[in-house]
């Protein structure tokens, strides 16, 4: 069984969904939630599942000793983004090579990098009157949304589309593929 840690930001319905499709897995359970901010909503969605949740601290995250040790606590084989909105120290990166992953809301390498995350790409790729877009899933490296891409799915954008449709649209791939990559992903391990 693997264990797998998922790190958020905010509203967590990643995460939510993330941890009901594996709740009854024979692959990998959800063993723990941490947020950097404390009233992230996604450490309330993962309490009410029953999976333990924390708050890291940036600081916390740059203390290597006390974040490894809340690794080891908690078993972590490997490590879900679902809307982290910080940059991976390295020392996690390097312990984790190959079993850290993200999703990103657009097909990368568009409308990727430092402040392009939820609305702001949404708005960006309507915008640019792309007529399609999706979800990345990619390896987290040291560059913001620049790690190898895993996987990617694409759907239409309408001219009529506003930022919101897309977005919803992008969501529902969210929702199909992320949890089956990570599931291909960690039956390998």
């Amino acid at each position: 069984m693997v264990n797998l840690a998922i790190f958020v930001s905010g509203n967590g319905s990643n995460c939510e969904n993330i941890i009901r499709y594996f709740a009854n897995s024979n692959v990998a359970r959800v063993a723990l939630v941490i947020s950097n901010k404390a009233d992230a909503l996604a450490l309330q969605r993962a309490t009410r599942l029953g999976v333990p949740s924390m708050t890291l601290s940036k600081t916390d995250f740059a203390n290597k000793d006390f974040t490894m040790k809340v690794m080891g606590d908690y078993a972590i084989d490997f490590v879900v983004l679902a809307g982290f909105l910080m940059m991976v120290p390295e020392y996690l990166l390097g312990h984790f090579k190959k079993r850290m992953v993200n999703i990103h809301p657009a097909l990368l390498p568009k409308f990727g990098g430092k402040g392009m995350y939820g609305h702001y790409v949404h708005e960006a790729v309507k915008a640019n009157g792309e007529t399609e877009t999706g979800i990345t899933i990619h390896y987290v490296s040291e560059v913001c949304d620049g790690g190898d891409i895993i996987f990617q799915s694409k759907v239409k954008v309408e001219p009529s589309d506003m930022p919101d449709d897309i977005a919803e649209k992008v969501h529902q791939l969210e929702m199909r593929d992320y949890p089956l990559i990570i599931e291909k992903m960690v039956s390998k391990l």
